[in-house]
């Protein structure tokens, strides 16, 4: 309703979805959003639509949340794919392979080429963890407890039977002993005791009405700062991004001044409302 009648379907989905998320976890609503009045940090995903970037739907967006969220950014008034410059698609895979240290597909230099941070994200885990997508999901994403057996497909043909039989207890250093049997075999390993709380540094607030003060929008962590102290910025420029949820969000400069302080650092992990930079 906000959007316009946009054409449902990826890469819009993930829009809104970034938007629905941004507003729950804001306590946002729909009025709030479109007041002028009220400060908001809108995604970097919801900003590009809104200037074209994945295309425009017939009528175009609604005018009035065009002006809210662009903010003076220019949109784009022909088809995006036209502005991209041609790929050497050979030279780009070779550059990949050396990166990664292996043989690039087509699938994966696609993959790549589309979404090159979430590409490198998943091959830095797959170099951690192994080929974790062979996993079931629910095992993936809370472990499993002992008893419980899962069949892992990890090449065409090579399935692992894994079973869990019994957690250790968790040593200081936070690892902890899995006995577990692997095609039958009794296997005994040392690994990361999630469950075990991390100590976690906390942060100062900003200053409701503070206008100095750049306060976190949402819980996530701080993928990127671009200024430091010291740093004259105007209004709109680009301070830090945060990512939550595998969405990110560009916090900017609300007005001109210089940086008077920068209490984050890319990697920091943040709670809503945390103070991020101060301006002088």
């Amino acid at each position: 309703r906000m959007f316009g009648d946009i054409i449902k379907v990826t890469p819009t989905s993930k829009v809104v979805g970034d938007m629905a998320l941004m507003m729950v976890s804001q306590g946002l609503t729909r009025s709030d959003v479109e007041n002028p009045g009220i400060e908001v940090s809108f995604p970097d995903s919801v900003i590009e639509m809104m200037q074209g970037q994945i295309g425009m739907p017939k009528g175009g967006f609604p005018p009035k949340i065009v002006t809210r969220i662009l903010n003076g950014r220019e949109q784009l008034t022909e088809r995006p794919g036209s502005l991209l410059e041609p790929e050497d698609m050979e030279a780009r895979r070779s550059e990949i392979a050396a990166r990664f240290g292996m043989e690039i597909d087509d699938e994966s230099l696609l993959g790549y080429l589309m979404y090159p941070k979430v590409f490198a994200e998943y091959m830095e885990r797959h170099a951690v963890y192994g080929p974790v997508c062979a996993l079931p999901t629910r095992t993936f994403f809370y472990g499993m407890e002992p008893g419980d057996e899962i069949s892992a497909e990890i090449d065409p043909g090579k399935t692992l039977e894994i079973r869990l039989q019994a957690v250790g207890e968790t040593h200081e250093d936070g690892n902890v002993r899995v006995f577990f049997e692997l095609n039958g075999q009794p296997r005994v390993a040392r690994v990361a005791d999630r469950r075990v709380a991390a100590a976690k540094a906390t942060h100062p607030k900003a200053e409701a009405g503070n206008p100095s003060h750049v306060g976190a929008p949402m819980p996530g962590v701080v993928a990127s700062v671009t200024v430091t102290v010291g740093t004259e910025v105007t209004k709109g420029e680009l301070l830090l991004t945060i990512e939550a949820m595998k969405m990110e969000t560009g916090l900017h400069a609300e007005r001109d001044g210089t940086v008077k302080a920068v209490h984050v650092a890319p990697g920091t992990q943040i709670d809503a409302k945390d103070l991020l930079v101060e301006m002088g």
